[in-house]
């Protein structure tokens, strides 16, 4: 089974594991039917890679428990802190306000100078991102599946319709179609006057 490695979300294989990856690699770059042996070690291994996943997964979140641990128990704990703070930033944290502060509040200590200024050059890209995605129009994620048969052809049934070579494009909607004008209800008959007696 796949190990995680470092801090960055990286896997460690061992030399079995990377013997069914180089299969399932030649597989789908020369399609060749597949024996159901090595179907089941890609499967094997594709289960062993999602729970090496989780398995880094639940590292970080102990990281980012203990960071706020030391963090609470600040000053007192500022080489413990600093510390993790740093492996928290290389595994790709982004400080936030409690960060920011803590750093601040330790403004006094020198080896608290570098974690503040990495953290705030951090902080600022994190804002400058955000803004840019929300200027940037969303594009929809493709809905197309990828799935490896035998042999690396996809089924008729999941692979995308082209269009046939030749036809125009479908020209947009005009905004009649999309929205057809509201029809006013039709106005019941006036009832007849009533002619005063005289």
């Amino acid at each position: 089974m796949p190990t995680p490695y470092g801090n960055r979300g990286g896997m460690a294989f061992g030399a079995e594991e990377l013997r069914v990856l180089r299969r399932a690699l030649a597989l789908a770059l020369h399609p060749a039917p597949a024996s159901d042996k090595d179907v089941r070690d890609c499967l094997r291994l594709a289960e062993s890679v999602d729970e090496t996943a989780q398995e880094a997964a639940r590292q970080r979140a102990f990281l980012l428990a203990d960071l706020d641990r030391y963090r609470g128990a600040l000053p007192g704990s500022v080489t413990g802190y600093l510390s993790l703070l740093t492996d928290a930033l290389a595994a790709g944290h982004q400080p936030g306000v409690d960060d920011l502060s803590a750093l601040r509040a330790l403004r006094g200590n020198p080896t608290a100078a570098a974690p503040l200024d990495r953290c705030r050059a951090l902080a600022e890209q994190g804002v400058r991102d955000r803004l840019e995605a929300r200027r940037q129009p969303r594009v929809p994620a493709s809905r197309t599946r990828l799935l490896a048969l035998p042999g690396g052809l996809l089924d008729a049934a999941d692979r995308p319709a082209e269009p046939k070579p030749g036809t125009p494009p479908r020209p947009a909607p005009k905004p009649s179609e999309v929205f057809p004008p509201k029809r006013r209800p039709a106005q019941p008959p006036a009832p007849p006057q009533q002619l005063a007696a005289g």
